[in-house]
């Protein structure tokens, strides 16, 4: 999964956010106490659009490359910040959707599926192994 942050007028930053590894115990740590909420809420209220927790994992990818930069220099218009879905994670809901669903229902998944990763990036992330990913921390 992607971060990605398009300012207006300014470069798009993307950035790679898997909920499992990738963010430092001291980065969740600070996430925790910005939210109050525990990791695995934090993961979750990610994906379901929570405007403070989505400030939050912004302010960790950014403050990784401006050291100094202070939480309230952090403020973003909604559509200036989304999470993207790699290919490979598209295809893994894919393959769970063929597992669990049935008829008219998986039929229509699997066309949005499809749709979804004709347009995705491809992940760079070359442990890709094939298997499904957890989306959220645990």
């Amino acid at each position: 999964m992607y971060l990605i942050y398009k300012p207006e007028g300014k470069d798009e930053q993307r950035w790679r956010y898997t909920p499992r590894r990738g963010l430092l115990s001291v980065e969740r740590e600070d996430i925790e106490r910005r939210t109050g909420k525990n990791y695995a809420e934090f993961t979750q209220a990610v994906l379901k659009g929570n405007s403070l927790c989505r400030r939050a994992l912004l302010f960790v990818f950014l403050r990784r490359d401006h050291a100094k930069l202070r939480w309230e220099d952090v403020d973003f218009e909604w559509d200036e910040l989304q999470l993207e879905y790699s290919k490979q994670e598209w295809e893994d809901m894919r393959e769970q959707a063929m597992e669990n669903l049935h008829g008219d229902e998986l039929a229509a998944a699997l066309a949005s599926f499809d749709k979804f990763i004709a347009e995705a990036i491809d992940d760079d992330d070359p442990g890709h192994s094939g298997k499904a990913r957890q989306l959220i921390a645990d």
